[in-house]
């Protein structure tokens, strides 16, 4: 028998039933338990880098393609933002702080054409995932370096992740070496694997193909901060 896709074991899982405050019931999602736990949830092992050769590229429908080092990115300015995470596996996380550079203040360093309205990720274990440039642009999007006050761990996406908030958290790609800007969509990694192109977590957005997915908890199996 083949084995099930990560879309499929999610869709089976159950969720224990938990009463949430009636003042926090609009800022979470349908399906979602709210967890004061940081699950570790990625594909494959985590990268070990060499800091001197690290960059990120920036390329596809750009004027110049450009490559950023950490030092690079250290001096630019940052930003702090509050807010709340959501993962297909049924978490959410309520009010958690991040500081790194907002993606549009970002965006002023790189020459991008009027076609590039679509984002690659590419991060480490060659993973990728694919965001409009639209869904880039709010006041809590970042290019993310620190976690609750301290520099992000490698387990959760050291030296730079993005946080997209709004969006299921898998679109917060951890390890990001690339920023591919792109005429036309392009599905990423879980996307050609049975996940929502889009991701809205209040639209349940989980999965394509399917528009009420049965909820799970695999999440509380996975290690955790």
């Amino acid at each position: 028998m083949a084995k099930d896709s990560k879309a499929e074991r999610i869709k089976r899982m159950q969720i224990p039933a938990v009463d949430i405050p009636e003042e926090l019931v609009h800022r979470v999602p349908p399906g979602q338990v709210v967890t004061d736990r940081f699950p570790i949830l990625h594909e494959g092992e985590v990268p070990n880098y060499d800091m001197a050769a690290w960059s990120l590229r920036v390329f596809g429908q750009v004027n110049e393609e450009k490559s950023f080092s950490y030092e690079d990115l250290l001096a630019l300015p940052r930003t702090q933002v509050v807010c709340d995470i959501h993962c297909v596996t049924r978490w959410s996380k309520l009010d958690t702080v991040w500081e790194g550079i907002l993606f549009r203040d970002f965006l002023k360093l790189v020459d991008v054409k009027p076609e590039g309205k679509y984002v690659m990720l590419h991060a480490d274990n060659d993973y990728e995932t694919n965001v409009p440039l639209a869904d880039l642009m709010g006041d809590h999007v970042l290019l993310a370096m620190m976690f609750d006050g301290k520099p992000l761990t490698p387990k959760h996406g050291w030296p730079l992740r993005l946080v997209v908030p709004h969006l299921y958290f898998w679109k917060s790609a951890k390890w990001i070496q690339g920023l591919e800007f792109m005429e036309e969509d392009r599905e990423g990694f879980w996307e050609r694997n049975g996940f929502h192109n889009i991701a809205d977590p209040f639209e349940e957005q989980r999965f394509s193909g399917e528009d009420i997915p049965i909820p799970e908890d695999e999440w509380v199996r996975k290690d955790f901060d």
